[in-house]
């Protein structure tokens, strides 16, 4: 089993290096995605783990963002963080910020849908419900063909993230949506308690 730290530190040290609304909202979701991603694909047991790596994985960001995935190392030492979470946060950052390659399952499914949480949720703000729990495949799709559409999301680094996992990008999509649709409540919750 994969250790993860108290999750009162972990979001102590979140919100020590992370105070803008958008990069909260950014990290609790990404919580909520894999943990649901850790039960669905079988790990369960590691879920408190895989939703860690989710609530930290940008922890250096919003302060450093010229050094994104070069400065966690240093920041997550103020936690006692394992190796295996470590590499996990900086792999995420793969071909992009640094050369660190996701090994492990959770990994690719980090480095996958990090970039398509934010291209969902910029497409959940555009439905009139401003929610994922009505949005479906075929919207997202449409938006994702979009090149001007959320242009800071990355459509490379999304497809290259599902063929890592080895999936097309509908069930990648599919997957993402369900997984956000779990945790949307608890993140809007969470923010507006911070707001």
């Amino acid at each position: 089993m994969l250790q993860a730290v108290s999750r009162e530190r972990a979001e102590a040290l979140l919100k020590k290096y992370n105070q803008d609304a958008f990069h909260l909202r950014h990290a609790y979701t990404v919580e909520g995605v894999m943990r649901w991603f850790a039960n669905e694909l079988g790990y369960g047991e590691d879920a408190d783990f895989w939703a860690q790596v989710g609530l930290l994985h940008d922890i250096d960001f919003e302060r450093y963002p010229n050094e994104h995935c070069r400065k966690a190392p240093e920041l997550l030492q103020e936690i006692d963080a394992s190796q295996e979470l470590v590499h996990a946060v900086c792999s995420h950052g793969y071909s992009i910020t640094v050369d660190i390659a996701p090994e492990h399952e959770m990994e690719k499914v980090l480095f996958a849908a990090d970039e398509l949480t934010g291209l969902v949720w910029a497409c959940a703000l555009m439905r009139p419900s401003k929610s994922t729990k009505d949005m479906e495949v075929k919207s997202l799709k449409k938006k994702f063909k979009d090149k001007k559409f959320a242009a800071g999301c990355s459509r490379d680094v999304i497809r290259q993230g599902a063929d890592m996992l080895g999936w097309d990008l509908d069930t990648l999509f599919e997957k993402t949506i369900l997984a956000m649709r779990a945790c949307e409540d608890n993140v809007n919750e969470t923010i507006r308690a911070i707001e």
